[in-house]
């Protein structure tokens, strides 16, 4: 009989470090019982040499690109499974820490496939037992902000039958990299309690705004393990946008449909680009602390933001971004409220992660003890909420009259939000993706 595994995403001997922020490989013997390495890619040499950011490791910095290019092809394989006027709303970074914490005891295809999906091979260390290293060092550089202002908190954690052992390897490599210590469920006997004890849980680590994250039956006598990951922001703008300067406008979901919308509006300086060849204008508004920032991408008047999100990469995006210039901009964006849950089972799989999810293929020898090969991974679901407003942002991976009595500033750009836009949440420094989605329809949320 195969049992079951179900993912959640939202973010001999114990390894013994002080503090993973500030320990080198050799502090952290990571060694999961199978091991890929990645192959070298033809022209790697002749490749262009990257701009690492100062003060990143090189590594920690692939790490990044690789979450990102992963966030790209499932933000695209979602905005084709859905339609034009349908939010997007997911964090990328809590879906690839789940599967990463999988990764620790996957072996043979089912490794493969999680280190080529999620881009992790991508990495120059070739080795996928150091990719856990570079993750914990990239939670160190998100979550260890000294700025109060912006809160980013991840949590993760194992939740497993209680009646089977697990393997101490892999559980103590989750403790250390991830903070996911184990808690043990009575599965067999309980799944219905222990659905609700692990969305209790969720709900918590996420100030009640991720809630019933694993719906009703999904949980069964066959269920082994469930890994969770959360993550949570409550961001404040580095500028705020005044309440006495919101009004009520037009918002154009589609050529022939709109709807009433609050509108905020401030002009202040912003990182403003605008991309004629692109046929879009991008716009970063920065939280307090200026290490996180909120990017806006919304195509120009004739094109459609479907039209952006066909073309959209990673070079395109780190261009627009790495040619931004600081500039007084006249912006306008709505209050809205989005949010998204869903099965990430059917998108990985059209993505190429297909043996993770089939009992018949599915190769994780290295969760259970004593290599018992009898696991597989049955969903995985995914749920995000974001919230902004003239204060900033909250989320849990969101006209002539206000012109009146102003000076004319024939230097400035102008940034409408009206229409179906893109946005990205991210740490500026290193790009790495935190949130991202898309806003098509804030009617109804946007109070």
């Amino acid at each position: 009989m195969r049992l079951l595994a179900v993912l959640a995403t939202c973010l001999c001997g114990v390894l013994a470090v002080d503090d993973i922020c500030t320990a080198k490989p050799k502090d952290l013997p990571l060694e999961p019982m199978c091991i890929y390495r990645s192959q070298d890619t033809a022209g790697d040499e002749a490749a262009e040499p990257d701009k690492i950011p100062e003060l990143t490791n090189p590594r920690v910095w692939e790490l990044s690109k690789a979450n990102s290019r992963f966030a790209l092809a499932l933000y695209k394989n979602m905005a084709d499974s859905k339609s034009a006027t349908s939010n997007i709303f997911m964090s990328p970074i809590s879906i690839s820490t789940a599967f990463a914490m999988t990764k620790l005891g996957a072996c043979n295809k089912t490794l493969a496939e999680i280190m080529q999906v999620f881009q992790f091979d991508s990495i120059k260390e070739k080795t996928s037992d150091q990719v856990h290293f570079f993750f914990a060092k990239l939670n160190c550089r998100l979550y260890r902000k000294a700025d109060t202002t912006a809160e980013l908190v991840s949590a993760n954690r194992l939740f497993g039958e209680k009646s089977l052992a697990f393997n101490q390897t892999y559980q103590n490599i989750s403790e250390v990299v991830y903070g996911a210590k184990l808690m043990p469920l009575n599965f067999k006997e309980k799944p219905e309690l222990s659905r609700k004890t692990i969305n209790d849980w969720v709900s918590n680590k996420t100030e009640n705004r991720i809630t019933d994250v694993i719906p009703e039956g999904v949980l069964n006598e066959n269920t082994v393990l469930v890994l969770v990951n959360t993550i949570y922001f409550k961001g404040q703008w580095m500028n705020k946008f005044e309440k006495e300067s919101v009004f009520k406008a037009d918002f154009h979901k589609t050529d022939k449909e709109s709807c009433s919308v609050s509108m905020m509006y401030q002009e202040n300086k912003f990182r403003y680009g605008k991309f004629q060849k692109d046929k879009v204008k991008v716009l970063e508004l920065p939280y307090k602390g200026n290490a996180i920032t909120m990017v806006l991408i919304l195509p120009m008047t004739g094109t459609s933001l479907a039209e952006v999100e066909k073309d959209l990469s990673l070079k395109r995006l780190m261009g627009w971004l790495d040619t931004m210039k600081e500039i007084t901009v006249a912006t306008q964006i709505p209050r809205f409220r989005i949010e998204d849950s869903f099965s990430l089972k059917e998108k990985l799989q059209k993505m190429g992660l297909v043996d993770l999810f089939d009992s018949n293929k599915a190769s994780l020898p290295g969760i259970l003890e004593n290599g018992r090969d009898e696991l597989f991974i049955s969903e995985a679901f995914h749920k995000a909420f974001l919230e902004v407003n003239e204060e900033g942002s909250e989320a849990a991976a969101s006209t002539v009259l206000i012109a009146m009595g102003r000076s004319i500033n024939l230097n400035r750009e102008v940034f409408i939000a009206n229409k179906p836009f893109l946005l990205m949440i991210r740490e500026a420094s290193i790009n790495a993706m935190i949130f991202m989605g898309r806003v098509a329809d804030p009617c109804g949320s946007s109070e």
